[in-house]
């Protein structure tokens, strides 16, 4: 790597030009401190283009300067023969070989390489060499989580959506992928929740033959989500339960006809009938609660007028 050492205006400085960026950093607060109290250390890393300069590394440093009310910083300045592909490796390893990258910066250093090896074990071997992920699986799934919208990012930036989920969202039509990362992001659901909401929606829409956000869009859906009487706890609930009620039409009338006609049965404390699984099957169970020989008694003469009730054979 050839460069010389200059004082660059910072008007010449295209800060929009992001080609080479790979940093997710907003917060620049202590840099900013640092910067004023004992100056720039590290030099900038920047290549001419035309009247002005892209930055290659030191995005945050150039920013935090604007900050700061500099008119000009001393940068270093690679030679104009530098090739991008030279460029894209130098501001992936400013970043990887320093730190570890979050999932977005990987994203970001992974397809911009992309972008210069068409075949897997080059990219591979490329990424190997600058710390980055190297399996070719893995990479073809992390390389365009960068591409998904801000919204999204930032819940993956937040922990609120792994890898895996990333994935899931970004096969989805992108306005209910969004919506989902958000109420992802507000309930703080577990991953297991999420693939469950996603699944019910994907079934949902396949068996009403609708788009996912039709099914999003439905007004239970949404007086659900506006609910100030309810905290995020219930609103999860809520959210599930009208998913697989709609879902599962047939399930839901069967388990509301049973809970019905267990209250007239009128079991009583310490008596509980379990229905088979998903009501498919015949196979009922009785749990029995009691602390002394009386109580069992006591359940034996409530049992037997159970079974004399037509109720229960309705319900069997």
């Amino acid at each position: 790597m050839r460069f010389k050492i200059k004082t660059v205006p910072l008007s010449c400085i295209d800060s929009e030009d992001n080609t080479y960026r790979i940093t997710t950093k907003t917060k620049l607060n202590d840099l900013i401190n640092s910067i004023n109290k004992v100056g720039l250390i590290n030099p900038p890393l920047l290549i001419e283009k035309g009247s002005a300069f892209t930055i290659v590394c030191g995005f945050c440093r150039i920013e935090a300067c604007r900050y700061l009310g500099w008119a000009a910083l001393e940068a270093k300045i690679l030679d104009s023969d530098t090739s991008r592909l030279q460029c894209a490796k130098i501001a992936i390893a400013d970043n990887s070989l320093q730190r570890q990258l979050n999932l977005i910066e990987k994203s970001k250093a992974l397809s911009m390489l992309s972008s210069f090896y068409k075949d897997s074990i080059s990219l591979s071997k490329a990424a190997s060499a600058l710390d980055l992920p190297e399996n070719p699986s893995l990479i073809e799934k992390i390389k365009n989580i960068c591409r998904l919208p801000l919204s999204i990012q930032d819940c993956i930036l937040s922990n609120t959506i792994s890898l895996s989920m990333a994935v899931e969202l970004s096969m989805l039509e992108q306005d209910a992928g969004i919506l989902l990362a958000n109420i992802f992001h507000e309930f703080k659901l577990s991953l297991n929740k999420q693939k469950e909401i996603i699944t019910l929606i994907k079934e949902i829409a396949f068996r009403e033959n609708i788009s996912m956000m039709e099914v999003l869009r439905k007004c239970d859906f949404s007086d659900i989500l506006n609910r100030e009487d309810l905290d995020r706890t219930q609103k999860t609930q809520k959210i599930r339960a009208y998913l697989k009620q709609r879902r599962f039409p047939e399930i839901t009338r069967a388990k509301r006809e049973f809970e019905n006609n267990v209250k007239e049965l009128k079991l009583g404390k310490g008596i509980k009938l379990i229905p088979p699984a998903d009501f498919e099957g015949q196979t009922y169970m009785l749990n029995l609660r009691f602390n002394t020989i009386k109580e069992l008694q006591e359940r034996a003469v409530k049992l037997n007028n159970i079974v004399k009730n037509p109720i229960l054979e309705k319900i069997l």
